[in-house]
């Protein structure tokens, strides 16, 4: 890489990380090739991305920025595990590191909150932006469903009354 190359990944770097929701970096130290594209298939299905980086070029891009703290985990052979939605990250690595136990999770950062790697296995249990929305609207269409059903069912006794009578006095 040529001094225009390294200026324009950690331009490159720096948008990626400022617009990421979270970033996890781990240690990949005896991960084979398939591990790591089954890791990136993982990050990929919940919305993410995997990148391995210089660890100078990604300090270089974290200088100045919220997330500048990340660069303590950034010895030895990391990678980056990002995504824009805050959970997907952190539910990718971890759910990756159990299965292997060769990729393990230095931390991170949600914004400018800093994670350790406790952090980064709480924001993993939580439910992603997604399922949350999910029960979002499942909560917010019930009342109104059981209002229509409550509305309806006045109307259906009185019809069933109403029918009563007229099949009795036909009767």
């Amino acid at each position: 890489m040529d001094r225009a190359e390294k200026r324009d990944f950690v331009s490159e770097m720096k948008d990626v990380l400022s617009g990421a929701g979270s970033v996890v970096v781990a240690q990949y130290t005896g991960l084979t090739v398939a591990e790591m594209t089954e890791l990136r298939a993982s990050a990929r299905e919940a919305g993410g991305t995997v990148r391995v980086a210089k660890n100078r070029l990604v300090k270089l891009a974290l200088e100045g920025s919220d997330a500048a703290h990340m660069g303590e985990y950034l010895q030895g052979p990391t990678v980056l595990v990002y995504a824009e939605d805050p959970v997907a990250a952190p539910k990718a690595a971890s759910d990756f590191a159990k299965k292997n136990d060769k990729l393990v999770v230095l931390g991170g950062a949600m914004g400018s909150t800093a994670l350790d790697a406790n952090g980064v296995k709480a924001l993993a249990s939580l439910p992603s932006l997604d399922e949350l929305r999910g029960k979002l609207i499942g909560m917010i269409t019930t009342p109104a469903q059981r209002i229509a059903v409550l509305t309806a069912a006045p109307a259906t006794q009185v019809a069933r009354v109403i029918g009563a009578y007229s099949s009795k006095e036909a009767a």
